[in-house]
């Protein structure tokens, strides 16, 4: 795992671009601590960086940039190939020549071949970018389910990009400055949807999607994947016997193909079904104790819900693991805030960073370079309640309401408005007024009702319309009902939460996080193969008689004891609302009223007291809001402003 970077000067004069692109490439030297290289053209207007974290191959043949036996293709590559012995067999009968163990010199050879279409071939987690000479184009790419980020800007006639924002800010002449609409977005999710992100002028490339840069400086940007047209169960009847032997199938083998590295191998373990499934798999085909390791909260135990410690350490000692726990108090979060706002290099709203910030520091403490996590599980198997929820009793009485005539609908959306009834309801009822889903994804922090409260009259204007939230929403439900007209409700909402949530917050969360440690996160459960397998099997598997992931527990049945599979889900929850009211509240207060961000006059200052006295009341409705709100102060001070926070 390593981290990238490049210029493509296609319209300005042409200079050295070596000692800027080292500056940027080494303002993430904390993604690839052992070793790192340049390469510029002969022309000057290309010039590639790279940090590299080793990981397959751990020898000198593996620097990058890394170029074809004529150095007319130059990569420069962050993540892992687990088919990239598959791919070598057939590129060396071809005639190429490999000169190293690494799964990028296949890329390389791959790309020769095949032009951008190679990324089609490709099985991993990815981002890179391919100076190709003699098309003169600059071709970068991002995974299928979006593990890796890539940043890019246009500016002058030259395109920039990066593994991280703050490797791009350190090029002369790019500004910092506030994307207003991508702010609305942010308030709405509690992360920024791809291409946008909260800095002006500055885009993410979305998972599944490749950049081309012409010479003439066109760029195209096109999906090269969906996980809508994959080769499962779409419209076809299958039985719950068959699709539990291909989940057992495809599990097993996801976990197998992300074992394969030079270094040492973990697993985080929560105790919960999909870290215990990893755990057990990898007991299984490792010939060594596993090390695995688990976070707990001091202070909070059974009670309060907070209690992975005692399961982990049930399932560690089940198979034989070498464990390792940490126990994290108020304390060691303050003080890390402000070093966790320059890792996101943009707020995440999740405060499950700040156990995966202090989890991931611990594991490489203790000689571990590689980890497997079980994020993604939930999104395609129907694992959140609310899910459930939705299906068997708002979604009924949902279709109940939209059958109303429309001047009805909007009649009682007004009438629930006079009576002061809730934001969410109201904000319920407008959906259903005007047309729009129920479903927006789980995490959102304030809906347009709500942030008609919080945003300044003055700039709702700018902020709500345009690129807004309603319209993303609406265009995730058009692309599945486009593709797939049959979808079933929890299909639906598992596009949605693939669509944003998984790649631009939950593995943005796992990358920035991991990566600050120099540490390398695997997923099987985002496997692409089983997720969009999963995804395309009918929602009576998944969620059968109100059974959270009942498909997922079936297959696993064999591996694990019931108290694991049958364990209610708790997910990677952390004391907030206590915290905030408690031992964070001086801190969150302070940065919450006395942001600059203020001076911008976006937010009714009214409102944010409101929320912030009404949560100090131990009314806890709005702890998320305020955490995503704080976040976001945090990060404009830090980024736009310049200040270091205390």
């Amino acid at each position: 795992m390593c981290a990238i970077v490049g210029i493509f000067n296609y319209g300005s004069t042409p200079r050295d671009e070596r000692a800027d692109v080292c500056k940027m490439r080494d303002a993430m030297a904390h993604r690839g601590p052992d070793d790192a290289g340049v390469w510029q053209s002969d022309d000057r207007r290309v010039a590639l960086g790279h940090r590299r974290l080793s990981i397959l191959d751990l020898s000198p043949a593996g620097h990058q940039p890394m170029g074809n036996e004529d150095g007319g293709i130059q990569i420069t590559f962050n993540g892992e190939i687990y088919n990239c012995r598959e791919l070598e067999k057939p590129l060396r009968e071809r005639g190429h020549q490999f000169r190293s163990k690494t799964d990028t010199e296949a890329i390389v050879h791959l790309y020769e071949d095949d032009g951008p279409d190679c990324v089609k071939k490709l099985d991993g987690m990815f981002a890179y970018a391919i100076w190709d000479g003699p098309k003169r184009r600059l071709v970068l790419a991002r995974d299928r389910l979006g593990k890796k980020p890539i940043y890019y800007t246009i500016q002058n006639g030259k395109l920039l990009f990066a593994s991280e924002i703050k490797a791009l800010l350190e090029y002369p002449g790019v500004t910092r400055d506030l994307d207003l609409e991508s702010v609305s977005q942010y308030l709405t999710f509690s992360n920024v949807p791809a291409p946008r992100t909260l800095f002006a002028g500055i885009g993410k490339l979305p998972a599944a999607h490749q950049l081309i840069c012409a010479s003439t400086g066109n760029v195209r940007i096109e999906r090269y994947w969906s996980p809508l047209n994959g080769d499962g169960q779409w419209d076809k009847p299958v039985s719950e016997g068959e699709a539990v032997e291909q989940v057992r199938h495809l599990v097993r083998r996801a976990v197998q193909k992300r074992l394969i590295s030079d270094v040492p191998v973990g697993a985080l373990l929560s105790g919960g079904i999909d870290s215990s499934t990893n755990v057990a798999i990898m007991s299984e085909l490792c010939s060594e104790p596993l090390r695995t390791f688990s976070v707990g909260f001091e202070g909070f135990g059974e009670k309060e819900n907070f209690h992975d410690l005692p399961y982990a350490r049930q399932v560690a000692e089940k198979f034989g693991c070498r464990h390792s726990e940490l126990s994290l108090v108020p304390k060691d979060c303050r003080d890390y805030l402000p070093e966790f706002v320059y890792q996101g290099d943009e707020p995440l709203g999740d405060p499950a960073c700040l156990p995966m910030h202090f989890l991931c520091r611990h594991v490489k403490k203790h000689g571990v370079t590689v980890i497997l996590v079980g994020e993604g599980s939930d999104e395609v198997f129907g694992g959140y309640g609310d899910m459930v929820h939705l299906v068997q009793n708002a979604a009924p009485k949902w279709d109940r309401l939209k059958r109303l005539p429309r001047l009805l609908r909007r009649a009682i959306h007004q009438a629930s408005r006079l009576r002061g009834s809730s934001d969410g309801r109201v904000d319920l009822l407008r959906r259903a007024a005007d047309d729009e889903p129920l479903y927006w994804g789980l995490d959102v922090a304030f809906w347009e009702t709500e942030k008609r409260k919080l945003l300044q009259p003055s700039v709702q204007g700018r902020m709500m319309n345009g690129h807004g939230a309603t319209s993303i929403v609406c265009g995730y439900y058009d692309t599945i009902h486009e593709a797939r007209p049959g979808a079933d409700l929890l299909q639906q909402m598992s596009f949605v939460e693939l669509s944003n949530r998984l790649p631009e917050l939950l593995l943005m969360r796992v990358d920035k996080l991991s990566m600050a440690h120099s540490l390398e996160a695997r997923a099987p459960f985002l496997d692409y193969e089983l997720s969009s397998y999963v995804l395309s099997l009918p929602m009576r598997l998944k969620i059968a008689g109100g059974r959270t992931k009942h498909l997922l527990k079936e297959a696993v049945a064999p591996l694990l004891p019931d108290e694991v599979i049958n364990r209610p889900k708790q997910g990677f929850r952390v004391p907030l609302p206590a915290w905030l009211a408690g031992e964070l509240s001086t801190w969150a207060e302070h940065v919450l009223m006395n942001s600059s961000i203020h001076e911008r006059n976006l937010f009714n200052m009214q409102y944010v007291r409101w929320m912030w006295e009404r949560h100090r009341s131990g009314a806890f409705d709005h702890s998320f809001d305020l955490w995503c709100l704080i976040n976001l102060a945090a990060w404009y001070d830090r980024w736009i402003e310049g200040k270091v926070a205390a």
